[in-house]
């Protein structure tokens, strides 16, 4: 158009004699004759249209009919220049929200990032935030394994369903998407199922076809020194699969890949902080003895920390064997949680571990001698501590005095030979640290053989819902229901029913059972028994069986490498006889200098016999063990009419005799 391309107003009167029309000029066509246009102008000002004002004979246009089309031409570029500020201004709030719901998205990522600590709560993160901020339908997360050859989902709770559990690992040559990601380091985006399959047939069949858009994002460590790889690598893929089809939103993408780099720096973390509570941990444990062996005592003890601290404790404990019949057992807690409180707890663990060695005193005295040495020598540690000395009674049937003293520590229990639990809650004196010079008491009890005494720090009953007294309450009861539980498993079970997974402070927890006495039966030489146990048809016998093996052994002097194959073994034809036998069932010990022999009585003439070439009784593994590890071993049948098993009707009917089996082992003694 003319006026367009002179931007500049265009006046005539009669086109047909104006040169300025070329002849095939629109205007021509249309029979115009007389023609006024004026521009239309943007905000740059350039020409956009033109305001034109035609009629279809020769005309001459006057001054005030030219003003008004110039007036109106006007408007129309103000008009023009108003919607495209509108059009601007929504381009701009449009832009704005996108770049708030970013802020927005990458303030939450942050955020939930933020508390992660460990791998799972990535995982748990990246499902949240995967499924509520981008939409998501399913997310999962795979991290390449530690040689570098393969990668692993983390989790199949948050993959799609269908996904088969041989599907969560995968070398890195397979042909699978998240493998491509790893090897390229770029992300994969598929519109839908299909396009993915045409892709990768090898997931075409276990992808679940009622789905529609995926996509998986490189996961990369910023240093790389968590996982030993170079900088910015991939350690990781994360899966996004939505509901529809064709989801084409570069918003969405570009969300994804956000958090795809939160969770790389999350994991990161993770693994530093992991470390370090490791670091911590081994330097705990490294300043915590071993336990001693002490004859006719069952000793077991765990050091549990924190989950969510990479700090080292102050919590202790510690055993000292004075004599064959004497120890002294000690428990306790320095106040505070970080370096200088584990170094204190070192020192203060050495001094009463010296002075119960060299001090022949009540631990009473000890206590009162430890916080003086605690104030004398500078350290000025504050804590609590109890300490418990054991004293074997003579002619007392296997029993022990139990003499404790406590420094403002939570109570010790006992669990009876009949399954209750005392609480030994004696007033407890001051705490350590406080005043040094304070007088302390003893308190005393007595332990007898089968009974187990408990040590512990407050951690293992601090429950922030519960007062004292009720997780007093609670930690009896759980001790009760464990009453059948072998020594070396009570501490740490205790700590994993009454804790959990959330533990918010260090615990240290010691246990103690006095072991049931060998009699022995025409035997006089020491080290020598033939015992027999009755045992109920029923598996619940089976662990206090096995304990009362085990004592047996223990005070014959057999060695506890040999004990702990024999009562492996023990263990073995127990169970055979509890699922495979009949009552009566019995236990039979024969220990001489030379070897141990055990047997186990059942009421059943069955003898055992393999099920197939491969599975064997005992669940496959009873003769194998039998055969490698026993010296020697059989089955022995057996008929009985001791009248103790029959009634009156059936005694001295040789019909009626008891016929059963016994299956034995023996082990050859170590000189």
């Amino acid at each position: 158009m003319p006026v367009i391309e002179a931007d500049a107003p265009l006046v005539a009167e009669d086109i047909r004699q104006d040169q300025r029309f070329s002849p095939g000029a629109v205007v021509r066509e249309l029979g115009v004759v007389a023609y006024a246009g004026f521009p239309v102008h943007d905000l740059r000002g350039r020409p956009i249209g033109a305001l034109v004002a035609v009629d279809e004979n020769a005309r001459t246009w006057s001054a005030e009919a030219l003003a008004s089309l110039e007036d109106l031409a006007s408007a129309c570029s103000a008009e023009a220049r108003l919607q495209a500020e509108r059009e601007r201004a929504r381009r701009v709030q449009h832009a704005a929200v996108r770049a708030n719901r970013r802020s927005r998205f990458l303030l939450s990522l942050s955020e939930a990032f933020a508390g992660a600590q460990s791998v799972n709560d990535v995982d748990a993160v990246i499902a949240d935030i995967g499924t509520t901020g981008i939409g998501a339908r399913y997310c999962g997360l795979a991290l390449i394994d530690t040689d570098g050859r393969g990668i692993t989902y983390t989790s199949l709770a948050h993959v799609e369903p269908g996904f088969p559990a041989s599907f969560r690992h995968a070398r890195l040559t397979d042909d699978r998407p998240i493998c491509e990601v790893v090897r390229t380091g770029k992300p994969l985006y598929y519109s839908s199922d299909d396009d993915l399959a045409a892709t990768f047939p090898e997931v075409a069949a276990h992808s679940n076809r009622g789905l529609g858009a995926r996509a998986f994002l490189p996961v990369i460590s910023p240093s790389g020194t968590a996982f030993g790889i170079r900088p910015s690598g991939v350690v990781g893929v994360v899966t996004f699969v939505w509901e529809r089809e064709g989801r084409n939103d570069q918003d969405v993408f570009a969300l994804g890949a956000a958090l795809a780099q939160y969770a790389g720096d999350a994991l990161e973390r993770a693994w530093l902080l992991d470390e370090r509570r490791r670091a911590a941990t081994t330097l705990q444990r490294s300043m915590l003895s071993r336990l001693p062996q002490i004859a006719h005592l069952d000793l077991a003890c765990t050091y549990s920390p924190a989950t969510r601290s990479d700090q080292v404790g102050g919590d202790w404990y510690d055993a000292v064997k004075l004599d064959d019949e004497a120890s002294i057992l000690m428990v306790g807690d320095v106040t505070g949680h970080d370096m200088r409180a584990a170094a204190t707890m070192g020192q203060l663990r050495s001094l009463l571990r010296a002075l119960a060695w060299s001090h022949d005193a009540a631990p009473s005295e000890l206590l009162r001698l430890l916080d003086k040495a605690n104030d004398g020598l500078g350290l000025h540690a504050s804590g609590t501590a109890v300490l418990v000395r054991l004293d074997r009674v003579k002619r007392g049937g296997g029993a022990y005095e139990v003499t404790w003293a406590s420094a403002g520590h939570p109570p010790p229990l006992v669990l009876r030979q009949d399954g209750s639990v005392e609480r030994l809650d004696a007033r407890s004196d001051m705490m350590l640290g406080v005043v040094p010079t304070i007088r302390r008491t003893d308190h005393a009890t007595l332990l007898r053989p089968g009974e187990t005494l408990l040590l512990y720090t407050d951690g293992l009953t601090e429950q922030r819902s519960s007062s004292d007294d009720e997780a007093l309450s609670g930690l009896e009861k759980t001790l009760a229901s464990l009453a059948d539980t072998a020594t070396a498993a009570l501490p740490i079970t205790l700590v994993r029913r009454i804790i959990g997974q959330e533990q918010h402070d260090d615990v240290a927890v010691l246990a103690v059972r006095v072991r049931m006495a060998a009699v022995p039966e025409h035997r006089s030489a020491p080290g020598t028994a033939r015992v027999e146990r009755k045992v109920a048809d029923d598996l619940s016998d089976l662990a206090p069986a096995r304990l009362w093996i085990d004592d047996m052994l223990e005070t014959c002097g057999v060695p506890l490498a040999q004990r702990r194959t024999i009562t492996l073994l023990a263990s073995e034809i127990l169970t055979n006889a509890l699922d495979h036998g009949s009552a009566p069932i019995a236990a039979e010990l024969d220990i001489d200098p030379g070897r141990v022999r055990v047997g186990v009585r059942d009421g059943s003439p069955a003898r055992p016999q393999p099920q197939d070439e491969d599975v064997r009784w005992f669940g496959g593994r009873g003769t194998q063990l039998l055969e490698r590890l026993a010296s020697r071993w059989g089955v022995e049948p057996f008929e009985d009419d001791d009248g103790a098993e029959l009634d009156d009707a059936t005694r001295g009917n040789p019909r009626a005799r008891r016929q059963g089996k016994t299956v034995w082992f023996e082990i050859d003694r170590e000189a």
